[in-house]
């Protein structure tokens, strides 16, 4: 056996469960109560936050890639970025595998807790444009995450690497002039193309994100109908009014002139 071969059992340097840190990992669901479907609501949210960390990553890549003019890799990350938001829109369907009832046996041990506090999903939020300084004050998080928050609302968005991206090619980004650019893109596929299906990669994202938030909302409602939510929340209500945001208002409104 050659003596550099660290493949298959041969090499023995490290294990399926070490290299992912199973133990510590399935250690991490600790049920607050006897009930058993708490155990699938843990795991479900905890893999939602797994795919938020996956997706910032990818999301800041095609973010520095945009700003570099590398607009293929760009469109590669947001290939990926895609096929996993179509994923937290199919997940939901796991929970509500758990009926309202099987909820409320257990919904009392998670308040004050509340999905409204991921930092995750705040700083996917943040990255993609929708800023706003106010969930500061309202998310319960330790220094470090409020900290992260904070350098999500200095850092570009990524319409601002898209605007760079514009303007490496010689259009205008200014408020004024930019949905001019827009519509050169659209016009001018021979000249643009590249450019016109970075922005649908962008439209993509924001499209998912908004049937990710509906879904949500339906499933919320399903469990809980008009309650409360545990964070305080007024629960089902503030979901549906999210439903209507969008990352990259220019690029629907863009339709509106084509």
């Amino acid at each position: 056996m050659p003596p550099d071969r660290s493949f298959g059992e041969e090499g023995a340097r490290l294990s399926y469960g070490g290299y992912l840190r199973l133990p510590s990992l399935l250690e991490q669901q600790q049920p607050q109560s006897s009930v058993p479907d708490e155990l699938l609501f843990i795991t479900v949210h905890q893999v939602y936050e797994l795919w938020f960390k996956l997706l910032l990553h990818e999301l800041e890549g095609a973010r520095t890639a945009m700003t570099a003019g590398e607009l293929w890799h760009a469109r590669h990350l947001f290939k990926r970025v895609h096929a996993v938001e179509r994923v937290l829109v199919e997940q939901v369907e796991v929970l509500e595998t758990m009926t309202p009832q099987d909820f409320l046996e257990f919904r009392s041990k998670l308040a004050p807790a509340s999905g409204f506090q991921s930092v995750q999903f705040r700083e996917l939020e943040f990255l993609s444009g929708a800023k706003d300084p106010r969930f500061l004050e309202r998310v319960r998080a330790g220094d470090g995450e409020l900290a992260r928050l904070r350098r999500r609302l200095e850092e570009p968005t990524l319409w601002d690497a898209y605007l760079t991206a514009l303007s490496q090619r010689g259009l205008p980004v200014s408020d004024e002039e930019v949905m001019a650019s827009l519509l050169v893109v659209a016009r001018d596929r021979r000249s643009y193309d590249d450019l016109w299906q970075l922005a649908e990669d962008l439209l993509t994202h924001d499209e998912t994100c908004a049937l990710w938030r509906m879904r949500h909302v339906q499933m919320v409602e399903r469990q809980i109908g008009t309650k409360s939510g545990t964070g305080g929340s007024t629960g089902a209500p503030y979901l549906r009014e999210r439903t209507r945001l969008h990352y990259f208002p220019l690029l629907w409104e863009l339709r509106g002139w084509l």
